[in-house]
């Protein structure tokens, strides 16, 4: 399942009118965002609400390296690497963040950045 796949199937409503691919991944990208600012933002009272919201940013950025990963991906090959060490240093840093010993900061930077080149405003990996 490629990104578009899962965010069709996470956040599509059956009586919105048909959107971009672009703004489907825009639109999952800032949920996951928000969530993860919003439980940053708590004590330990947000742990919990950190541990699914950091979950859930693995999951995407999981997702997405598969899918710039596949042969037939369109995206042009140094795009597609970028793309792929933003997932693998999502994948690393995310346990640091639960276990307390890094920010949930940079991961927000990163999809911020991420928005910003989906909406064609640069600052793209």
């Amino acid at each position: 399942m490629n990104a578009l796949e899962l965010a069709q199937r996470s956040y599509a409503r059956p009586d919105t009118p048909a959107r971009s691919p672009r703004d489907i991944e825009y639109d999952l990208i800032a949920r996951i965002t928000r969530r993860l600012t919003a439980a940053s933002d708590k004590s330990e009272t947000g742990f919990a609400a950190l541990v699914a919201a950091l979950h859930d940013n693995e999951e995407m950025w999981r997702t997405f390296a598969m899918d710039v990963a596949e042969p037939g991906n369109g995206l042009p090959a140094p795009l597609r690497a970028k793309l792929y060490y933003l997932y693998e240093f999502t994948a690393q840093h995310s346990p640091k963040v639960r276990d307390g010993v890094a920010s949930v900061d940079v991961l927000v930077d990163i999809n911020t950045a991420v928005m910003r080149g989906l909406r064609g405003k640069g600052g793209a990996p």
